[in-house]
């Protein structure tokens, strides 16, 4: 898959059988389905997109040509992906989790602590695991007091350690 694209959905199955496709959104702008005027697949394939409709918690697409349910059983479990640069703008101080994973993580002076291996997301506010080398890994909450900063184009991240966390890191 080409590091470029971002996967915003995947098709699940055919819906009835007048060719439309079951996708399963997965992105937070599933809005973002209905702007498209084409569905670019993980395969390389571009299939113009005839009508979008929402259903439960499913998009629902029609590919133009693709008028019955044979036509579009081959498309079960393809992923369907935008371009970075059409990623839905977030407001300042917000981030894709794609884009916080994999930042080198520093304490205020200057000292390496890891590599944001992933995020979880718990409700109140996110927690970055950064990966420490012969250590256990440092959960650090996505809170502005801890985060001071964070910068995306060098791929670094600074944060605040508190004393309990530098005290368990040794």
């Amino acid at each position: 898959m080409n590091d470029n694209m971002i996967v915003i959905g995947k098709i699940i199955a055919p819906q009835g059988v007048r060719g439309e496709v079951r996708v399963m959104p997965l992105t937070d702008f599933p809005e973002r389905f209905r702007e498209l005027k084409s569905a670019q697949l993980d395969d390389g394939r571009n299939l113009p997109i005839e009508s979008v409709r929402y259903h439960q918690q499913f998009v629902l697409l029609k590919f133009r040509d693709m008028n019955d349910r044979n036509a579009i059983e081959h498309l079960r479990g393809k992923l369907i992906q935008i371009e970075h640069k059409d990623l839905v703008q977030l407001p300042t101080g917000h981030y894709y989790i794609f884009d916080i994973v994999g930042l080198e993580v520093f304490t205020e002076e200057n000292e390496y602590l890891g590599k944001v291996t992933d995020v979880l997301e718990t409700g109140s506010n996110d927690v970055y695991i950064v990966e420490q080398k012969d250590k256990n890994p440092l959960l650090i909450p996505a809170l502005k007091t801890v985060v001071l900063k964070i910068d995306i184009p060098d791929g670094k991240m600074i944060v605040k350690l508190q004393e309990v966390w530098e005290s368990d890191a040794d």
